[in-house]
């Protein structure tokens, strides 16, 4: 499990997001902290679009710079969010989200970090969040 230190780094990071997010529609601004393997971080926050279709959660964000520079070995995440970017209860992934973390995490390692603050915060596995999900194990 996460040890304190590391979750409130995590927290802090996520955030610091919240700073960036683009959310004119919805006013409610999300930023997440990815910690992979490796140690390295990768933050992300949500972009939203007037379509709708495209906007793009902070998860996904983080998940996909990631990605896009070589990292595929993934930890614990922390997500955190609210209207105006004050967050005010636990903002849980998305369901596309959570199908992203399955193709890249081990669900019975892979730790959900939901926040408001670094008082303020509880801590999942992957696997409590999609109990049967589908992932690149299932394709065997």
């Amino acid at each position: 499990m996460i040890c304190k230190e590391k979750a409130c780094m995590l927290i802090e990071a996520a955030l610091a997001q919240l700073s960036y997010a683009y959310a004119p529609y919805s006013d409610f601004k999300v930023g997440a902290a990815l910690l992979a393997k490796n140690g390295a971080v990768y933050t992300g926050c949500n972009i939203e679009n007037a379509a709708y279709a495209p906007t793009n959660c902070a998860e996904r964000t983080a998940f996909f710079k990631a990605v896009s520079e070589g990292n595929r070995e993934f930890g614990a995440i922390c997500i955190l969010g609210g209207p105006g970017g004050k967050p005010q209860a636990y903002t849980p992934p998305c369901g596309v989200c959570r199908q992203v973390m399955m193709e890249f995490c081990d669900p019975e390692q892979f730790e959900v970090i939901l926040a408001t603050g670094v008082e303020d915060y509880a801590i999942y596995r992957l696997k409590e969040l999609m109990p049967f999900g589908f992932g690149p194990g299932n394709l065997c």
